[in-house]
């Protein structure tokens, strides 16, 4: 009987240090090499795209940019657009540190959020707030260097996104007018950084397009959350899909026509409105966009959806190159 009480005694004091051991958290893991892999994972670079909209000044301003500089000149403005995109790298991941710090608890509802290195645990939350904070400090300097208005603008983009983070994603319709903000002020920051005025209608169309894909994304959360969605995020019980397919309709067909209308009546483009070749990619690509969101419910994840699917990256690239064609060789 003692023996077998030894044998009890010594199983149960060995569980107890297993399920111990379980419950400890694996600092192996919190290693500075994993810490900054995780720390990389969690401000998105994937999602680096969006800020690509930094470059649409430097790109409808070809044919006055060349025509006002020599090689040597040129080559400066795309230095600069290009530390304007940095900044707005640093900037954006700020942000996405700072969203998923403050949704980790509904994150880890979510399917796919989960996985997310904050949501997760892999990512303490001490160290996404030092990171927040790093590339926040180090993106508004680097801003302010590169041009002190391209700084302003900065400013009011973190202050914007900041305000979504607390408080207005919480707010039905405005969630997405902010994002569609955020959009606006990168293409903004990205003429400011090279100094040439960009027709108003540049800022409409980037207004509209990135409005279009806010509602296709909120969209595609509706519809994969189901009866989860008000928990995973505050606005989604209030959406209904009715009525973001109406919003995303309305948009869409906004969008399309106010870039007819940039192609032609902007006084920075070639006069014999060549432009206007561009429009079949345009349309092109938003229906593509919706066939996706409709009918593989990738409205949820844009960043992979751009990159990924062939076709609509090809109507990108056709779109880009024609553009650029256009405004080189065909100038005012």
């Amino acid at each position: 009987m003692c023996a077998a009480a030894v044998i009890v005694d010594g199983t149960r004091a060995h569980s107890y240090h297993h399920l111990m051991e379980q419950a400890r958290p694996d600092r192996s893991r919190f290693v500075p090499a994993a810490l900054a892999l995780e720390l990389v994972r969690a401000i998105r670079p994937r999602q680096w795209t969006k800020n690509l909209v930094v470059y649409l000044a430097l790109l409808f301003t070809l044919n006055e940019a060349w025509e006002a500089t020599d090689l040597a000149g040129a080559a400066m403005l795309a230095l600069d657009a290009t530390a304007a995109f940095a900044v707005f790298c640093a900037l954006s991941g700020a942000v996405y540190l700072s969203n998923d710090i403050l949704d980790r608890r509904n994150d880890r509802k979510h399917p796919i959020k989960r996985h997310r290195p904050i949501a997760s645990g892999r990512l303490p939350v001490g160290a996404a707030w030092a990171g927040a904070c790093a590339l926040a400090v180090g993106g508004l300097a680097g801003a302010f260097a590169l041009l002190p208005l391209f700084g302003v603008v900065s400013s009011i983009y973190v202050g914007a996104m900041a305000a979504y983070s607390l408080g207005i994603r919480r707010l039905i319709l405005l969630d997405v007018f902010t994002i569609s903000l955020g959009f606006v002020l990168r293409t903004v920051g990205g003429a400011v950084a090279i100094e040439v005025p960009v027709s108003p209608w540049l800022y409409i169309c980037a207004g509209l397009g990135s409005l279009f894909i806010a509602l296709a994304k909120r969209r595609g959360e509706l519809a994969a959350s189901g009866d989860d969605a008000p928990s995973q995020r505050d606005t989604l019980g209030r959406y209904t899909l009715p009525l973001l397919d109406q919003l995303i309709g309305v948009v869409a067909t906004s969008t399309i026509v106010a870039y007819s209308l940039y192609t032609f009546t902007a006084s920075n483009l070639p006069e014999n409105h060549a432009m206007m070749l561009t429009i079949p990619f345009v349309a092109y690509g938003l229906f593509r966009y919706l066939y996706l969101v409709h009918s593989s419910g990738l409205g949820e994840r844009p960043e992979e959806v751009i990159v990924t699917d062939l076709p609509l990256l090809c109507a990108i690239l056709l779109w880009l190159a024609t553009t650029a064609g256009i405004l080189a060789l065909l100038r005012v």
